[in-house]
């Protein structure tokens, strides 16, 4: 992967408590860290897969290694919210790190 692929921002948010202007502690979600991303749709067999399981809103994040990410995370892209499905460690080199994310339906 080549870094100028890496043209998009994302925003990984972590789910926790935090304390509100009232002294209340309230679950919310927290920015935990803002990276570049090169962002692509599953296509070929991948979306096939996908689509067995109804997950077609699957779209695939890759970003440079980062340590403490993990699936209870969530990605901010373009004012969508995308639930993490899985992490991949490419080749386990530490070097860049491909998530597959669900968009999540805000529709109520």
């Amino acid at each position: 992967m080549k870094a100028e692929e890496l043209k998009h921002r994302i925003t990984l948010q972590l789910f926790t408590t935090v304390v509100n202007e009232n002294g209340f502690e309230v679950e919310t979600w927290v920015d935990f860290k803002t990276l570049w991303s090169a962002v692509t749709n599953l296509h070929g067999r991948e979306y096939f897969a996908a689509a067995v399981v109804k997950a077609e809103n699957t779209v695939k994040f890759t970003i440079r290694y980062t340590e403490g990410i993990d699936e209870s995370m969530r990605i901010l892209f373009k004012g969508k919210h995308y639930n993490i499905s899985s992490i991949d460690n490419i080749k386990y080199a530490n070097k860049f790190i491909e998530i597959k994310a669900m968009e999540v339906d805000n529709s109520g």
